[in-house]
């Protein structure tokens, strides 16, 4: 594998426009030309079912489609066709369309631990409109979310805790508070230590790990003995872990729940769920100070509505679910083979549940290096395989993970070159990949 030789001039280009034009070259740090080697960040042309070819010319078996979203693979027949059957009918009108009753019903049907649905376009608009609901039923201003997971939301109540905090008032950010996940006993001190000040706890039920047997349930007691109110942010974990989230997996229940990303396999639709006395206060049909719940021009989007009742349909019907489960349970298990017979399966690590994937690159020391994920990632590059992450799609088949396998062990004899030199720097060709959250640039 010649990385030497795999150039990518259009694509350069194109970074180098968007960077003129788009703050951070991306509408989504998480995409950013800072997040691949130097020089070898693809700029997309156009996507089919598992695969991506960029504006060089170039076709890679994708992971992480559209961040987590595309989870049946791109334009997927099913999807495609019933957004078509909505384009020719209006997008959009100033009064609800039928498709908003047919896209709640079929979400409550799939996630029957939820009463009442309320459809947005992003996670992040979901997630605090949960926050603002959980303030205005406990009449409290705290937040407590789990400090373990990366990303709720991009305004203020979260965006203060992070390292990109510039912008937002210190009184803002003072009003959250972190619990660590696992830990009840902390979560239990600091609900104590802020009595009566906690108005929900917000966290990933599940990411990278499994929680630890009772703490869901552990988490549901808390929140009614200290009258907070628990929010599963379930952007990830939503159909991933099962049809109707780990919710439906694990059998607790929470009083909102936050859904997106797979929901609309790359369409924009998000929902907010939850119990019918906390989501009405958002309604018309209480008596109470009401709340400004989710009022968005473009929530209710028809064609968008039409893809995420097209996905569920698809979950439901085909088993998707068992299906990513078991792709990813034979990419895990060719990766982690690969490594080890390439001597680096203590520095290259797989980690997370089958339907959704991480990895860690570890340095000689055996501690997470941003410079060992670059040399990893211009391996995969060159060898067609797009994968800031493992997280499958339903599209890949058995030659696309036979492929990805294959360039995984020949990026892994170059990392143990690289851990017997001591050194990664001759591969790199350029700075190293850089975290999301930063200070500085």
């Amino acid at each position: 594998m010649d990385t030497d030789e795999f150039l990518l001039p259009r694509s350069r280009l194109a970074n180098e426009r968007l960077h003129a034009l788009v703050p951070g070259g991306a509408h989504t740090y998480a995409k950013g030309d800072d997040q691949y080697p130097e020089d070898l960040a693809p700029v997309i042309s156009h996507g089919r079912g598992a695969h991506v070819w960029d504006v060089d010319g170039n076709r890679y078996v994708e992971y992480g489609s559209g961040l987590r979203s595309v989870s049946l693979g791109h334009a997927h027949p099913r999807v495609i066709e019933a957004v078509r059957r909505e384009l020719d009918r209006g997008s959009n009108f100033v009064r609800p369309s039928i498709v908003e009753v047919e896209a709640a019903e079929r979400f409550l049907a799939t996630v029957p631990t939820a009463e009442m649905v309320k459809f947005a376009k992003n996670g992040s608009d979901a997630t605090t409109a949960a926050v603002r609901l959980a303030r205005a039923a406990t009449g409290r201003p705290r937040v407590a979310l789990c400090g373990d997971h990366p990303f709720f939301s991009v305004d203020d109540w979260f965006i203060g805790t992070t390292p990109m905090s510039a912008g937002v008032p210190d009184a803002t950010t003072g009003l959250t508070v972190a619990f660590p996940y696992g830990d009840l006993a902390a979560t239990e001190e600091l609900l104590t230590r802020y009595r009566n000040e906690v108005a929900c706890l917000v966290l990933e039920p599940a990411t990278h790990t499994e929680p630890p047997p009772g703490y869901l349930a552990g988490l549901r007691d808390l929140a009614d003995r200290h009258g907070c109110v628990l929010v599963f942010d379930e952007m990830i974990t939503g159909l991933r872990w099962s049809e109707a989230g780990a919710q439906g997996l694990y059998g607790v229940v929470p009083d909102l729940s936050t859904f997106g990303k797979a929901l609309g396999n790359g369409f924009a639709v998000s929902a907010l769920a939850g119990r019918r006395d906390l989501m009405e206060r958002g309604g018309l049909r209480h008596s109470r100070e009401r709340v400004f719940l989710l009022s968005t021009t473009h929530g209710a989007e028809t064609h968008s509505l039409a893809a995420a009742m097209a996905v569920l349909t698809t979950y439901v019907e085909e088993g998707v679910t068992a299906r990513l489960h078991a792709l990813g349970e034979r990419l895990a298990a060719g990766v982690r083979d690969a490594a080890a017979t390439m001597g680096v399966g203590d520095h290259l690590v797989v980690r997370g549940r089958a339907s959704n994937l991480v990895f860690a690159t570890l340095d000689e020391n055996r501690q997470p290096s941003q410079e060992y994920r670059t040399l990893f990632l211009r391996q995969l590059l060159s060898g067609g395989v797009l994968a800031p992450s493992f997280v499958v799609s339903s599209a890949l088949d058995d030659t696309d993970i036979e492929h990805t396998v294959d360039v995984v062990a020949q990026a892994c004899a170059v990392y143990r070159k690289a851990l017997d030199a001591g050194d990664p720097s001759p591969w790199l060709a350029g700075r190293p990949v850089k975290p999301v959250f930063r200070r500085s640039v």
